[in-house]
């Protein structure tokens, strides 16, 4: 609604370190209205009385972000009609930029993993139970949450902001005994017992691609109706082994598994118009950015069973 709430506020604020007490008492610091909710005039005198050198790298990733936008609209208007060898010097400087962002990014996360783990220290007390020395990644933001999508919709971590402190404990602790009890069973077998010589070439492993996709309420038939033509199109190409939808339960949030022959065969697919009109309607539907996770798994894995 354009405002922020208490409980909206730890959500995406919360970091692992200030306790909740703090955020609150931060929270109605920042609500100099005394509504008890945050607009984006008091998030903003807040946030710009304490920017120091950030407020020219802010800047500089406005003006970059602007960059992008625009030669990604212009590749997208040039490169079906480029030469080849225009097209390869133009994904050469996309993976170029994106292996910049990628390197400006990992030195982002180092500073901000050093200084979490830093104030982490600083504030651990006497007091606290030993078990607090078991090593902790910490709690990143939903955008950072995003980004890491080894994790599946079930994981505790999607829940952490719905935590204090003790229960995040609680939670690391009983997943690491669990993982103990497993490891303790003397019938646990670890799989294969051999090692498997695989061909170096792509025919020798088969793409697995996940899609998450979060739908807005309103447009979910039309989003049905999509979805459905996308799979019979996927169902028709040579290269597509197996495809399966699995829509989350009370949620309007669904899962695609593709399962395709080789990474050419799902390159190509993601050139086929039909992918591409699947892509240009979900700008529509979708609530937020989709979330794709592809991973390569050898070919000897995959048992094709008739029946």
């Amino acid at each position: 609604d354009g405002k922020l709430s208490f409980e909206e506020f730890k959500a995406y604020f919360a970091d692992g370190i200030l306790s909740a007490e703090e955020l609150s008492e931060l929270f109605h610091k920042i609500d100099t209205h005394k509504t008890d909710n945050l607009d984006t005039e008091e998030l903003y005198d807040y946030f710009s009385q304490h920017l120091g050198e950030y407020e020219s790298v802010l800047a500089a990733l406005e003006d970059l972000n602007l960059s992008i936008l625009k030669a990604m609209d212009k590749t997208k208007q040039q490169y079906q009609n480029a030469s080849k060898l225009e097209q390869f010097v133009t994904r050469f400087l996309l993976k170029e930029t994106l292996n910049q962002l990628q390197s400006l990014q990992n030195s982002l996360e180092c500073a901000m993993e050093t200084t979490e783990e830093q104030t982490r220290q600083e504030r651990q007390g006497p007091t606290k139970p030993h078990v607090l020395s078991i090593p902790w990644s910490g709690k990143r933001s939903n955008r950072r949450l995003q980004r890491n999508n080894s994790f599946s919709p079930n994981s505790p971590q999607f829940n952490l902001g719905l935590l204090d402190e003790d229960n995040q404990w609680m939670t690391q602790i009983n997943r690491l005994q669990k993982l103990i009890d497993r490891l303790e069973k003397k019938d646990l077998k670890m799989e294969p017992l051999e090692e498997e010589i695989l061909e170096g070439s792509t025919k020798s492993h088969i793409m697995i691609v996940q899609r998450q996709l979060s739908v807005l309420t309103e447009e979910l038939e039309e989003f049905r109706l999509s979805l459905k033509h996308y799979v019979e199109s996927v169902n028709a190409q040579t290269g597509c082994l197996h495809v399966s939808i699995q829509r989350l339960s009370n949620e309007s949030r669904f899962i695609i598994y593709e399962f395709w022959e080789s990474s050419n065969a799902w390159k190509n697919h993601l050139q086929a118009n039909y992918s591409k009109t699947f892509q240009r309607s979900n700008v529509d539907f979708l609530e937020t950015p989709e979330l794709m996770t592809t991973m390569l798994v050898p070919a000897s894995w995959w048992v094709l069973n008739n029946n």
